[in-house]
């Protein structure tokens, strides 16, 4: 398994809106044609309202590379940094957890 966490803070309310929506048109894709990504979760900051977290968990880093090469996803890539003020990512090496049905 593979797995990110990316914290995402928004320039502003309106920015938040709209990456919001980019976000959304963005997962429909992921769910429908990406099988090897398990886990693919958006959430806002109880507390801060510009922030984002993306929890995403695949299969394998192959995986990880396939969902990388969608066009969505690359349009996404492309899009985010016009409402956003700043990114982190996490790179998660995956030890266990409940309701994951994947073998290492």
């Amino acid at each position: 398994m593979f797995g990110l966490m990316v914290r995402f803070t928004c320039k502003d309310e309106a920015a938040a809106v709209e990456f919001d929506e980019l976000v959304a048109r963005t997962g429909v894709q992921i769910r429908a044609n990406e099988p090897g990504t398990v886990i693919y979760t958006v959430h806002r900051v109880d507390g801060q309202p510009l922030q984002r977290i993306f929890y995403e968990l695949y299969r394998d880093v192959a995986a990880f590379e396939t969902h990388e090469s969608q066009d969505y996803v690359i349009h996404f890539l492309a899009e985010r940094n016009k409402y956003l003020a700043s990114t982190e990512v996490d790179r998660l090496d995956f030890v266990s957890g409940k309701g994951v049905d994947v073998e290492r």
